[in-house]
């Protein structure tokens, strides 16, 4: 499984959408209907998955799921 379906596996465990007809424009709140707690819950599951440390700062300007990728690879990256 590729890093990319792994991650809208993940996504898909807190949504009613597939991960397999997510796109990178998806919004987490207006398109998947995460609410704040899903959305924590999902950064904490990213962290244990990927093994990736996300700051809070960053986190929250994450609006997409194209965006949430691309951090993700900047701090596997890092790492």
């Amino acid at each position: 499984m590729t890093q990319e379906m792994q991650f809208k596996t993940i996504v898909a465990q807190y949504c009613e959408v597939k991960p397999e007809e997510m796109n990178n424009d998806m919004r987490f709140r207006e398109d998947l209907g995460f609410s704040s707690l899903d959305f924590m819950s999902f950064l904490g599951e990213l962290e244990d998955t990927f093994d990736v440390e996300l700051e809070e700062e960053d986190a929250l300007k994450v609006l997409t799921i194209g965006e949430a990728l691309q951090l993700m690879e900047k701090l596997q990256q890092e790492a």
